[in-house]
């Protein structure tokens, strides 16, 4: 059995594949003002979900874009997005991800969902036509 230690540090690195020092930041930020969510988020969220055999990053990036968008969780796409690009989703398969979800969670929360990935795609210079 896996301790909270090697869940902490498999957790790191799976972060270290899907985000850059920024993100790295952000997670650590949270270990600044409040050590054991930082510990929890990491060693749990990261550590024994996402370090899961079953589902490779791709496809676990599209299922939190997913269930971000569909509980309009929007101040978190910003990093899910830019983690959906780094392990290797095209621009237009997060694009239509954004579309098909307006289907399920509605327009308001897609349109919003659009705006954001519309926001990550200018600062990294992605156009949808070069996609």
């Amino acid at each position: 059995m896996t301790n909270q230690n090697d869940n902490y540090k498999r957790g790191m690195d799976i972060l270290k594949k899907i985000t850059d020092e920024e993100g790295i930041d952000t997670i650590k930020s949270f270990g600044d003002f409040y050590p054991d969510f930082e510990k929890m988020m990491v060693s749990f969220g990261y550590g024994e979900i996402y370090a899961r055999k079953e589902l490779d990053l791709k496809q676990r990036e599209l299922i939190t874009l997913s269930s971000l968008i569909t509980q309009g969780a929007f101040e978190q796409l910003d990093f899910h997005i830019n983690a959906a690009l780094r392990v290797g989703l095209e621009p237009k398969e997060i694009v239509e991800l954004v579309t098909h979800c307006a289907a399920y969670a509605g327009f308001p929360k897609a349109c919003t969902a659009m705006v954001k990935v519309m926001e990550v795609f200018k600062k990294q210079n992605i156009k949808l036509n070069d996609a």
